[in-house]
């Protein structure tokens, strides 16, 4: 599933910025996979609310924003709960700097060890599975920003990429609503 443009990063970012929001789309992306891997409600009243708090001290952003938000959160659950959408954390650009790119990985998997935290309380009492990938995560955040630009780290960087991706995934089995729970929230009828 491709990702609509208007969730690309740099988008997001001009949209944050404009609305004096210092925090990196990464940042939110992580926030709102936390949040959802975590089984917050899956009505927007239930969802936004938490998310606020986590990336705009509870403050209500402008409409636009607003808006992006809904539709990343749309996407995001999406690809969280149809494997044949491909869900990865949100990243910037292959062409960008491995430096930069793992940077944004740690501020992604901090900020989803934020929301899954804030929307989970019973994460002490997880599945043991559960309880060390959010250990691994935790060691991830920690990261060092100075790497080489060579195949062995850029090799590293798509395995940590691909265990937070998992990591997500397993803790939205554990934590996410039971296939049955899921309402269908598209409107239009297919």
């Amino acid at each position: 599933m491709a990702t609509p443009p208007s969730l690309r990063i740099e988008i997001l970012f001009a949209e944050l910025n404009a609305a004096d929001i210092a925090q990196h789309p990464v940042e939110v992306h992580g926030s709102l996979v936390g949040l959802i891997c975590g089984g917050v409600g899956q009505a927007k009243s239930e969802w936004i609310k938490p998310l606020l708090e986590l990336i705009n001290d509870g403050q209500l952003p402008p409409p636009s924003l607003v808006q992006l938000l809904e539709e990343l959160y749309q996407d995001t659950l999406a690809r969280i709960t149809d494997a044949d959408f491909g869900f990865t954390p949100m990243a910037p650009e292959e062409e960008e700097p491995l430096t930069k790119r793992v940077e944004a990985l740690s501020l992604w998997v901090q900020s989803f060890l934020t929301g899954i935290a804030m929307a989970q309380p019973r994460l002490n009492r997880a599945s043991s599975d559960v309880k060390e990938v959010i250990q691994d995560l935790a060691e991830i955040a920690q990261v060092e920003f100075d790497v080489a630009e060579d195949e062995e780290s850029e090799a590293a960087y798509i395995e940590l990429m691909e265990f937070a991706r998992m990591a997500a995934l397993l803790c939205y089995a554990e934590f996410g609503p039971e296939p049955s729970e899921i309402k269908d929230q598209d409107p239009m009828i297919h």
